[in-house]
């Protein structure tokens, strides 16, 4: 925000240069209480540069503070506590809301460049479980924010269509797949038989060389072999699309591991050019490094998901021409990005240094890793029908007269379960717990989204028209509400700079709560002097919730 800028100037100036302007930013504080100011400036990494107590430094250092912006300097002990002019502040925030709208917060650090977002990534043939729902609300969420700092964003659904497992399915349909009942549920049916075919290789290896015999088969382009791919493809993506259409997620590209089966080879003629292909144990091999070496070629001569992955990350470069690449994938991959990227760099490919692994922890159930071969999978779809039909009875139970029940309960349920996810920092592991995740108050979107209807409500009410929209004569109560306002930009820029979008759902709570308290103490619709402005504050809440809401992937209803 310009008015942090301006104290940084002013405090740079106050320490006569002695600390460089990023530094001051970064040590500046945000006050727990309001009564310690709107900005904090801690004193202490100056004492050894001017020989002095923190205290008195900052004593002096108040005393050079002035700025238009600013209505106080105190020194309390070796800090010194900024208050900023609030009517002047708040005109400028609640008339910038009202002018942008929801352009509100805009960056323009990415502009003319374009970011591509590798997210979401199931396994074909397999369930849309409860452990892809990070991936994908995190990479959609990251592909919102990327955009909003003024990215060109490739949505990218590197689907898992190749591989191994296909020959344990391509075995285990011919021991016990029936045609009609994969015809009838596909998913279903495809993972039963492969969680059968792993509890029968434990007590039968053979089955193992089978199905490595039967992936070689598809390598090879064997027409049976193929067809059964193409049908098991089909069948799920089918079913993936149900799951994306309900949580609002679209995709540029479902370009997934078999697209790349012919761009491989120039991966591995590039390796050999430059003499980092190497021999081990009859294995092809890239050493690097500090970590161990890359795999490329397995002894058989199939490749790995290295191999693709590079020739992924080659394609996407010179076909999008992306400045910067974000794989949103789970922590327990961090060892093959890190290999993958230096592999590039190894190339001799510069652009590889944009290339960004976004990890995140583990959904647990019990504690413990979901595990698709295991069988302990809990489907997405079932529990955002759940969520759903909880929301449901809830507006049933609160606002039988609402119309349109069954919509709104779909914003209300999937908003819900994406919240719960995005709320936490994305490398923490979340427990599974349907009934935390459902749970309407707190921490939680519904109440983010009750906020936001229960202000719609009032404007309607207080009729109020955003032509005549006024900016002076609010009650102090109002101040934490426009200092929250005012950090929205910045809280947008942080979280692409962090790739966390936990910074924008930690905000909205926060300014839900500021609100909610404003509105607990503050007679809106009374209809005095003050009632247009308070209305327009209300206005400038609801267009940031909402487009903090829509950042998240979630959608704010009008009433609830």
């Amino acid at each position: 925000m310009a008015d942090k800028k301006m104290i940084v100037e002013t405090l740079f100036d106050a320490v006569d240069g002695q600390l460089a302007k990023a530094d001051i930013e970064r040590f500046i504080e945000k006050p727990k209480h309001t009564h310690l100011g709107d900005y904090a400036f801690p004193c202490f990494a100056l004492a050894k540069i001017f020989r002095q107590s923190p205290t008195n430094i900052a004593k002096e250092v108040s005393e050079k503070m002035v700025n238009s912006i600013i209505e106080k300097v105190e020194a309390v002990g070796g800090y010194v506590n900024i208050f900023l002019k609030q009517s002047e502040i708040s005109k400028t925030v609640l008339s910038n809301i009202v002018t942008f709208r929801s352009a509100y917060g805009q960056q323009e650090q990415g502009e003319n460049q374009t970011i591509t977002i590798d997210f979401s990534s199931p396994n074909i043939a397999k369930p849309f479980s409860m452990g892809h729902l990070r991936s994908t609300v995190i990479g959609n969420a990251l592909a919102n924010i990327s955009e909003k700092n003024g990215y060109e964003v490739v949505r990218i659904n590197h689907i898992g269509d190749w591989g191994t497992q296909f020959g344990k399915l391509i075995v285990a349909y011919h021991l016990w797949g029936k045609k009609e009942l994969i015809e009838q549920s596909p998913v279903r049916e495809l993972l039963k038989i492969y969680v059968k075919f792993h509890d029968e290789a434990e007590r039968d290896d053979t089955l193992n060389d089978q199905a490595r015999a039967a992936f070689k088969r598809l390598e090879q382009g064997d027409d049976e072999a193929m067809r059964l791919w193409h049908w098991f493809r089909e069948a799920s993506l089918k079913e993936f699309e149900q799951v994306y259409a309900l949580l609002g997620i679209r995709f540029d590209s479902y370009a997934g591991e078999a697209f790349y089966n012919d761009k491989m080879n120039r991966i591995v003629d590039l390796l050999a050019e430059k003499e980092l292909l190497e021999e081990s144990d009859g294995a092809m091999v890239v050493n690097l490094e500090n970590m161990p070496p890359c795999l490329i070629k397995k002894t058989d001569g199939t490749t790995l998901y290295a191999t693709r992955d590079l020739a992924a990350a080659l394609y996407r470069h010179e076909t999008y021409k992306s400045e910067k690449s974000f794989y949103v994938v789970g922590n327990e991959q961090s060892l093959h990005f890190k290999q993958l990227f230096n592999v590039l760099e190894k190339i001799g490919y510069e652009w590889a240094r944009e290339l960004q692994h976004i990890p995140f922890g583990m959904m647990l159930k019990d504690g413990k890793k979901m595990s698709t071969r295991k069988g302990k999978v809990v489907l997405l779809a079932e529990v955002l029908d759940e969520a759903i039909e909880l929301a449901e009875k809830n507006i049933e139970d609160k606002n039988p007269k609402l119309q349109h029940k069954e919509e709104i309960a779909k914003i209300v349920g999937t908003g819900a379960v994406i919240f719960h996810d995005l709320k936490n920092h994305r490398l923490n592991d979340i427990d599974f717990s349907l009934e935390e995740m459902l749970n309407f108050e707190g921490e939680t979107g519904p109440y983010v989204q009750y906020t936001y209807a229960r202000i719609c409500s009032l404007l309607r009410k207080g009729q109020y028209n955003d032509q005549e929209c006024k900016f002076e004569g609010l009650s102090e109560e109002a101040w934490p509400v426009i200092i929250t306002l005012k950090e929205f930009p910045e809280v947008v820029t942080k979280a692409f700079e962090l790739a966390d979008p936990s910074q924008i759902a930690k905000h909205l709570i926060e300014l839900s709560r500021a609100f909610n308290k404003y509105y607990a103490h503050t007679r809106i619709l009374e209809e005095d002097a003050t009632m247009q402005a308070k209305l327009t504050l209300c206005s400038s809440v609801a267009i940031v919730l909402k487009e903090g809401l829509r950042l998240l992937g979630i959608q704010a209803p009008e009433e609830m």
